[in-house]
């Protein structure tokens, strides 16, 4: 009896020592954690509507890093030109905070069947924090600025980046994963025509921008529209914005597959490159 006695004693002891650890860590767990950006990036991406939803779908989407103070010394990079490629852990800044749900439907699956949030890359989460691999061009070093300039790139202008790594092709690249509903690169939804006035137009601006014309197309070939707009014929005119410039758009008539660019325009309040 007295072994029972303190068989039980030392059961309990134990587990509340369990309960002490588990307290603990609810205690830790509920502590906020607060980020600072490292970085700011620019891209030509000025709202939402127009990103891709993964860099490499739009090969003229280029974008540059800007270190931010006292994040910007050249130390602070020094080797990082060694490596082709890497991964920002950036803030989905234009989003709600706390509106997110447990389920969320996927643009890749009609945007009519559900999945789980954390079986998804939705921007909508518990955290509003994204990971964007991305292709590394050179890195510049000038006038007290830290400049990271990169290929193709899926953020809006001015996201703030938390933090840069390397990618490190032997353990970030797994070629025989099984991606689920994903498993291959979408295919473009829409055929892209220009009216006159936006092939005239396009010819204009760029000037600068050469392939202007080609950014476009492959912005749009990806129909930026919500899943479930997709597929149907309408009358609306969209718009985009896509560096200094207004990109006006519409399903041309009968068609539900073919998209017409009706005008562009120099967005207010700014300037001819």
């Amino acid at each position: 009896r007295r072994f029972f006695t303190a068989l039980l004693a030392k059961i309990g002891a134990i587990l509340q020592g369990y309960s002490a650890d588990f307290n603990c860590f609810k205690e830790n767990m509920s502590d906020s954690l607060t980020l600072q950006p490292v970085a700011v990036i620019h891209t030509p991406y000025k709202e939402k509507f127009s990103v891709p939803r993964q860099p490499n779908l739009v090969q003229d989407g280029t974008g540059i890093v800007e270190l931010l103070p006292p994040y910007n010394q050249a130390e602070a990079v020094r080797g990082l030109e060694q490596f082709s490629h890497l991964w920002l852990i950036f803030q989905f800044d234009q989003i709600p905070q706390g509106k997110w749900h447990p389920t969320v439907r996927p643009p890749r699956l009609g945007g009519n069947q559900r999945v789980g949030v954390f079986a998804s890359r939705s921007t909508h989460r518990p955290n509003p924090i994204g990971l964007s691999k991305v292709e590394l061009h050179h890195v510049e070093c000038k006038n007290g600025k830290v400049l990271l300039h990169l290929g193709a790139v899926d953020l809006v202008d001015g996201t703030p980046i938390f933090d840069i790594k390397p990618y490190l092709a032997y353990a970030d690249s797994e070629p025989n994963a099984i991606s689920g509903f994903a498993q291959s690169e979408p295919k473009p939804l829409l055929h892209v025509e220009f009216t006159a006035e936006a092939e005239s137009a396009v010819k204009k601006h760029s000037k600068n921008r050469p392939h202007l014309q080609r950014f476009i197309i492959e912005v749009i070939q990806q129909d930026p529209r919500p899943a479930y707009q997709q597929g149907k014929s309408t009358d609306r005119l969209y718009g985009i914005s896509l560096y200094d410039l207004n990109v006006k758009w519409r399903i041309k008539a009968e068609s539900v597959d073919v998209a017409e660019i009706v005008q562009i325009e120099t967005l207010v309040n700014h300037q001819e490159d």
